[in-house]
């Protein structure tokens, strides 16, 4: 690649798109809820929020210091993210906590890239993150969703028009940034009925004495804010 290609390249990855018109924010808004809300849809693309999840456990315990050693996706939506390095300690406990975290601070994170007009960024910086989840997935269920989510970006980053574009990365946002919202009712609803006994929440309520329900707060408190914010800045066009 000659040095006019790099520029032009990094100029377009860094620059800025003209937002979308805001039928197309509302619009996608309605689409993120029609596939989080009904039970029928979310049992299929819960997948994706599984996928953010994961990530976030194993970005997390690379950042803290602790060795990434194999993430797997399952068919019923659930996921395993397995690390090594010390059993206790911040760095455990942050890895705990990223989970749950992660959709709905991954939308707040593309609501403020799509907020300041960096449409283009927020695609390129998606595939790429799932490009580098790919290297840890260790079944092939987890494979084949990372290469669909992948490739779906990929697609839309290289053949579609600036409309297009703009449609799917508010679509996506939206999807975390509700989508993020569920995963910990339905969690606390599991345990509430004697399910889950080794959740996120438990762990870390092991991990910290802390009782599991004031990590439920944290998680409620994340995600319902991420919402909000998140949404302001999608909704400001």
């Amino acid at each position: 690649m000659d040095t006019t290609s790099a520029t032009s390249l990094w100029d377009e990855l860094t620059g800025t798109q003209p937002a979308p018109d805001l039928w197309v924010v509302i619009g996608t808004l309605l689409l993120a809820l029609v596939i989080v809300v009904p039970q029928g849809p979310w049992r299929i693309s819960r997948n994706a929020i599984t996928i953010a999840h994961e990530g976030g456990h194993g970005l997390i315990a690379l950042l803290t210091g602790r060795t990434l050693t194999a993430i797997r996706l399952h068919s019923d939506t659930s996921g395993l993210t397995v690390s090594r390095g010390k059993p206790h300690g911040i760095g455990m406990i942050l890895t705990a906590a990223a989970g749950y975290t992660a959709p709905p601070l991954l939308g707040l994170g593309g609501a403020a890239l799509l907020g300041s007009g960096r449409i283009t960024l927020l695609l390129w910086l998606a595939t790429g993150l799932l490009l580098a989840m790919l290297v840890m997935i260790r079944n092939a269920y987890g494979v084949l969703t990372v290469c669909l989510s992948g490739a779906a970006f990929l697609l839309v980053s290289w053949l579609a028009g600036p409309q297009v574009q703009a449609a799917f990365a508010y679509a996506v946002v939206w999807f975390l940034l509700v989508g993020g919202v569920r995963p910990a009712f339905e969690l606390q609803a599991k345990r509430s009925r004697g399910g889950a006994g080794d959740s996120d929440a438990d762990q870390l309520s092991r991990l910290t004495h802390v009782p599991a329900g004031l990590w439920f707060f944290l998680f409620h408190a994340v995600s319902l804010c991420s919402l909000i914010g998140g949404g302001r800045w999608l909704l400001e066009v």
